[in-house]
């Protein structure tokens, strides 16, 4: 598990003679890790799932389409019930609503009946990131809060490369439905070691949810981070997701071309290590840093779609994950103090939207095998994007500065 310390709430710093923290509650970076981790643990099993329901593999892909899609929807929702009612309140809520769907769904008898609890359990998932990270927002001073986030994106790096681990070798010697009962158990545990945190904000700056957005929407910043997720999510998330197959066009196996991929996770959280030492850098230079490790390693995937090429550039994608995504979802918690949760959530649901797009408009190309034109339309769309977000940065003034 990651590094993390401390269940308490780090008060702001109020004097110079003081030192800002960055400690993070635990309870948060398990959260983080388990929404990762029950995220990506159904790809691996579809195949185990369409068999053991007696289903066709391609209805049992609704299963996993349903719950990244309910996550993703989900998102704006959760950020504007949790600056309405708070961060724990919501957090300890949809934790234990993931952990009585998780339950159902090991008993899913159907496949309608397991897709239906998946999405409701992707629904509920999707609060516990945006939530841990305006909760990190609210309670991390500024001046060291990029180094506090770097400790979720480690527990979301580790959960994602856990996932697609343990999911294929319990699905294949113990069983499928284990996999779901056992995030859905240690969700339960989490809530219990919350029940000593306290909320991040006073009661009285909690507004309406129709105050929340427009005071989101009518900033020009805000519109602009937005949009940065967006391109981010459509060329690093949505383009990823054809390294795997432009491996197994060349005769990889599914074993192999994953566990070679799954050196993303090995990146990122190599990566998350080097941003902590480095996160007191100007926001701009970790933007550049992070976006020349994107032009890099879609441009080696390109040139070199080899196992090596695709390996390499996994690791630099990570490393690009770590540096750009970071520093824009930092700047995202920075832009309304008084609507954190809604503009975090905003932000992560145009990522989520990006992805989407990223991965429709390369279905075309992939349908091709055109592999490599599509890892260089990536690697070219990567550098107007770093460059406008590093300028971008470099001009914006946080509003609590």
């Amino acid at each position: 598990m990651p590094e993390a310390v401390a269940d308490t709430v780090p008060a702001p710093v109020t004097s110079g003679a003081q030192t800002p923290t960055a400690k993070v509650p635990t309870a948060f970076t398990v959260a983080c890790f388990l929404s990762n981790f029950d995220r990506f643990a159904i790809t691996p099993m579809l195949v185990a799932v369409a068999a053991g329901l007696h289903a066709r593999l391609g209805d049992a892909v609704l299963v996993a389409s349903g719950y990244f899609f309910a996550y993703g929807l989900a998102q704006p929702l959760w950020g504007m019930l949790s600056d309405r009612y708070g961060r724990l309140r919501v957090v300890r809520g949809t934790l234990w609503a993931t952990s009585v769907c998780g339950l159902l769904s090991a008993l899913a008898p159907t496949l309608p009946a397991l897709a239906v609890l998946r999405i409701a359990t992707g629904a509920f998932f999707g609060a516990v990131v945006p939530t841990s990270l305006t909760y990190v927002g609210d309670a991390v001073p500024a001046a060291v809060r990029q180094r506090a986030l770097a400790d979720l994106q480690r527990a979301l790096a580790i959960g994602t490369a856990a996932a697609t681990v343990v999911a294929g070798v319990v699905a294949e010697l113990l069983s499928w439905r284990l996999m779901f009962a056992i995030p859905a158990a240690l969700a339960a545990v989490t809530v219990l070691r919350m029940r000593d945190l306290t909320e991040s904000r006073a009661a009285g700056t909690l507004r309406s949810p129709g105050k929340q957005l427009g005071s989101v929407l009518r900033l020009r910043w805000a519109w602009l981070v937005m949009g940065l997720g967006l391109v981010e999510g459509a060329v690093l998330l949505g383009c990823f997701t054809f390294l795997a197959p432009a491996l197994q066009q060349q005769g990889i196996g599914t074993i192999g071309a994953g566990g070679i991929t799954a050196l993303y996770g090995v990146g990122t959280i190599a990566f998350s290590r080097l941003l902590k030492r480095l996160a007191t850098q100007p926001a701009w230079a970790l933007i550049t840093a992070g976006g020349t490790m994107l032009v890099l390693g879609f441009a080696v995937a390109a040139t070199t779609p080899s196992a090596p090429g695709i390996g390499l550039a996994a690791v630099l994608l990570g490393g690009g994950w770590s540096f750009f995504h970071s520093s824009l979802q930092t700047w995202a918690t920075s832009l309304v103090p008084a609507a954190r949760g809604t503009a975090v959530a905003l932000f992560v649901a145009a990522l989520f939207a990006g992805s989407a797009l990223g991965s429709s408009l390369g279905a075309t190309l992939a349908d091709h095998h055109a592999y490599r034109a599509l890892f260089a339309a990536a690697a070219a769309t990567a550098i107007p994007l770093t460059l406008l977000a590093a300028i971008a940065r470099a001009r914006y003034t946080p509003p609590e500065a």
